[in-house]
């Protein structure tokens, strides 16, 4: 697989930007509602301070080339909708995570997430060469685990105590993927989605 780089991507409906601390402000302002962190404690938006530490962690992990963060924007609006990003980069075997994805409750259910998801898995199986690309969310995280599957990834069971979270509780972790070979269709089943006005 080829290495990751900072990189813009877009559809007619969103674009994806490298997360900068520049966007503080907006992240904060777009995080700012706790049910948001329900099921990825911490939550990163507890306080502005909060917020500038989550970023600059975004930005070290970068800089190490172990995350790829992402700020998204409604194209209409030109308003910072959330945040997504590749990570659990595997150059060896050609596989990568998305994840650390939230969207602001106003654009929840709209077309944010088709679109977004849509830019990185296109990139990920068509730029970089990828064969895998895998999402992970909490077990009990029902609302992501349905919008994971509506995407056309492949529910592949629990990982038990796959994190210890900060409260000491230990997190199951429900993992999905789609493959090289399954992506073809799952890109026409993205795009279809998307030519509703609702997707």
């Amino acid at each position: 697989m080829h290495k990751l780089t900072v990189i813009t991507l877009s559809t007619n409906k969103v674009t994806l930007h490298p997360l900068k601390m520049e966007h503080l402000a907006d992240f904060f302002s777009a995080g700012s509602f706790p049910d948001i962190w329900t099921w990825s404690l911490p939550d990163k938006c507890t306080s502005i301070e909060s917020t500038k530490d989550w970023l600059q962690y975004s930005q070290d992990m970068a800089d190490k080339g172990e995350h790829v963060p992402f700020a998204i924007f409604d194209n209409s609006s030109d308003q910072f909708v959330g945040s997504t990003r590749y990570c659990s980069i595997n150059t060896e075997d050609k596989s990568v995570e998305i994840g650390f994805t939230f969207i602001t409750p106003k654009f929840q259910r709209s077309y944010i997430n088709t679109h977004a998801k849509y830019c990185l898995l296109e990139h990920a199986f068509e730029v970089l060469g990828a064969i895998r690309v895998e999402f992970k969310t909490h077990e009990q995280n029902q609302k992501s685990r349905t919008a994971i599957a509506r995407l056309g990834a492949k529910f592949e069971g629990i990982l038990r105590n796959q994190r210890i979270l900060p409260d000491g509780s230990y997190r199951n972790t429900a993992i999905f993927s789609i493959i090289d070979r399954e992506w073809p269709s799952v890109k026409l089943h993205l795009q279809e989605k998307m030519v509703s006005t609702y997707e």
